[in-house]
């Protein structure tokens, strides 16, 4: 029972992580997606250039490389630090590219017809492009959630013990690793559904009015 814990305990710590990263990822991807969507060169082209580099080189290689990094910067930060500033990265350049998705695909008919309403862009943007854009990609971050929460095992590269690590530490102390590894994919499959099913009910909750 102990060792059962532990793996709960493990899968607690890999879901605090993971939903860290996400909603750090999401304040960057937001001002990505902003500086993207902007009419000045100065601001679109590094926002451009951080996504096309954490979308093109693997998690991996990343959480490599920043572990790696900042201590030859005189940061010394503990690898879970470094793990969750790898992961948040990440995700930042994918959320940010859903987000850029959803208001590129907000209908122009609305815009204008806002404009001719007499509607400030901020108006504009809470009342009509924000709300829709969110409607809109709530499935892609929702899966996008889903995936970050799966690449956490990764981290493990870095030294920072989460789900997938306990399970390969129980597996080689008690050769039971079917075992181990059997339990590790149904919390993972649990966390998931989950995962899922709130996505859903965000979704049905919008298209009633709810939320937005």
């Amino acid at each position: 029972m102990r060792l059962f814990e532990l793996m709960l305990t493990a899968a607690g710590y890999t879901v605090v992580l993971s939903f860290a990263s996400i909603a750090i990822g999401l304040v960057i991807g937001i001002a990505v997606c902003a500086a993207k969507l902007s009419p000045r060169p100065v601001l679109r082209w590094p926002a451009a250039t951080f996504v096309s580099f954490f979308r093109g080189v693997p998690l991996l290689v990343q959480l490599l490389l920043i572990y790696n990094l900042l201590p030859t910067l005189g940061i010394g930060v503990p690898s879970v630090v470094a793990a969750l500033i790898g992961l948040s990265l990440c995700t930042a350049a994918y959320q940010a590219e859903n987000l850029r998705g959803g208001f590129m695909s907000v209908p122009r008919g609305l815009i204008e017809a806002a404009d001719m309403a007499g509607l400030t862009p901020w108006q504009q943007f809470r009342r009509i492009r924000a709300p829709i854009a969110l409607r809109l990609t709530v499935p892609a971050l929702v899966n996008e959630a889903i995936l970050i929460l799966k690449a956490s095992s990764l981290i493990s590269v870095v030294g920072v013990i989460e789900l997938t690590r306990m399970a390969q530490n129980l597996s080689a102390s008690t050769y039971r690793p079917l075992l181990f590894y059997s339990v590790a994919g149904g919390i993972y499959l649990a966390i998931n559904w989950l995962v899922a099913g709130g996505g859903a009910f965000a979704e049905r909750m919008m298209r009633r009015g709810r939320l937005a």
